[in-house]
Parts: C-alpha cells; sequence; structure tokens
C-alpha cells in the first residue's frame, strides 16, 4: 500500500489541502472540481496519471458524501428518483473505468467540448431554465430518463471525469425539469455513486496513493460542506451563476486539451 506523503514538502501539501477544499466547494454547488484537483494531483512529484486518476476519485468521495448529506438535510432531494440513478450511474462509472484503461481519453475530447459550449449557450440564453422545477415527464417515463442520464453520464465520469456534476446538473435540469438547486442536491447522489464505480475498478489495482487521498479527502469534505451550505442558502440564481462559470472554464480547459493533442 502506497501512501504517497513521505517524500512531499510543505508547499505541495499545502497545494493538496487548497485545491482538495477549493474542489470540494466547487462539487457541492455545480460539479466540476475536478478541474482544480487533478490539476494539482499531477504536481505531486513522481505521481503517475492512473495513480492521479484513482487518488482524485478517493478525495472526491469524501466531498461528494458530505455534500450530499448536508444537501439531504437542508433540501430533501427525492431519493426515489436518486437511488436508483445513482445506482445505475455506479454501474456505467466501472465500465467507463474499466475501457478507460485500454482507450485514450483524447478520443472523447473534441465531443465533450462541442456538448459542453452547446450547455453552455443554453443556460446562457435560457435564463429562466432552472428556476423552479417543473418536471417535464411523469410515472414510468420520468424513471428511465433519470436512470439513462445516470448510465450515460456515469459511464463518461468512468471513462474522462471533468465536468461530471455539471453534465448532471444540465440534465436534470434541462431533461427532466428540476430547478438548479434540487438538480444539484440530486446530482451529488448520483456522483457520490459515480466516484464510487470508478474506485471499485481502481481499488484491485493498488493504484490509490492512500496518504494523499486521505489528505485530499479531509479537504474535500471541509469544502463539500461548505459550498452546499452556500448553495442551499443563495438559492437556484446563485447555482446557475457558478454553473456557467465552470462550464465556461471546462471548456477552455479541454478546448485547450484538444489544441495541444492536435495542432500543437
Amino acid at each position: 500500500m502506497e501512501f504517497g506523503l513521505e517524500s512531499l514538502g510543505l508547499a505541495t501539501l499545502l497545494l493538496i489541502v487548497l485545491a482538495g477544499f477549493a474542489a470540494g466547494w466547487v462539487d457541492a454547488v455545480v460539479g466540476g472540481g475536478g478541474l482544480i484537483q487533478l490539476p494539482a494531483l499531477l504536481l505531486v512529484p513522481g505521481i503517475t496519471p492512473v495513480q492521479a486518476l484513482a487518488t482524485n476519485k478517493m478525495g472526491s468521495i469524501f466531498g461528494t458524501a458530505t455534500s450530499a448529506a448536508t444537501y439531504y438535510r437542508r433540501v430533501g432531494p427525492d431519493l426515489g428518483t436518486a437511488l436508483p440513478m445513482a445506482a445505475i450511474a455506479l454501474a456505467g462509472s466501472f465500465g467507463g473505468a474499466v475501457l478507460a484503461a485500454n482507450l485514450p481519453a483524447s478520443v472523447f475530447k473534441p465531443i465533450i467540448v462541442t456538448a459542453l459550449v452547446a450547455v453552455a449557450l443554453f443556460t446562457a440564453l435560457k435564463p429562466d431554465v432552472g428556476g423552479i422545477t417543473a418536471l417535464r415527464h411523469d410515472g414510468h417515463k420520468h424513471y428511465v430518463v433519470a436512470c439513462l442520464i445516470g448510465a450515460i453520464i456515469g459511464f463518461y465520469d468512468g471513462l474522462i471525469g471533468p465536468g461530471t456534476g455539471s453534465f448532471l446538473v444540465i440534465a436534470l435540469v434541462s431533461a427532466m425539469g428540476y430547478a438548479f438547486l434540487e438538480a444539484s442536491a440530486k446530482a451529488k447522489i448520483v456522483n457520490m455513486a459515480t466516484n464510487a464505480g470508478a474506485l471499485l475498478f481502481f481499488l484491485p489495482h493498488g493504484s490509490i496513493l492512500w496518504g494523499v487521498g486521505l489528505l485530499l479527502g479531509a479537504a474535500n469534505m471541509a469544502g463539500g460542506y461548505l459550498g452546499a451550505r452556500t448553495a442551499v442558502k443563495q438559492g437556484s440564481r446563485f447555482v446557475r451563476v457558478v454553473f456557467l462559470l465552470v462550464v465556461s472554464a471546462l471548456i477552455i480547459k479541454l478546448g485547450y486539451d484538444v489544441w495541444q493533442e492536435n495542432f500543437a
């Protein structure tokens, strides 16, 4: 078992704590904390990309569990929708992690950037969307759509990861009709499951740096708790604004990656 803290200097440890806290806060509000956390982990001396991805998932599951519990107490999301969706997403995430071991993420990045641009335009041009909950489906169709979203985005999280929470939020808002705040509450429960699905794949491979992951997890929990409380206090309008900022950052980051891999 590798702990990964033995050779780290104070500056690196502080970077991990700050990145974990910030990522936990962003994840709790709209998702997308991996934008902060994963690059910080890649700065750890000697860490491999697989170790960074696995350790990132370990840290994130602490934060998503904390924010999910906070949202549940304060918002009371419908578990009848969230739990089946989370179960399907867990299986999808495991499948995505299996494929990630055999297929480069660069294959999918141009598609993801296009999808993010569409999401940003949709949200920016429709300011009233996500203000209140007005469900688009009822009966069995509601649960079919929820589970389909869970399967697709869960698979994406296991395969690539960045922006999973943001994709969950916009899918719950646009395809199902939830307000941004309620969508974010449900997204945390599902995102916790997608992190667990990926970890089920990574654990037997010994890819996790346990010391780094536990330190990251503690910081993520603190950020997740504060982020969830902030989102609940400020409401759907605040969540929508943060959502647009995070999606814009994702577009820039992944767009730059595509440019570097194909044209630089």
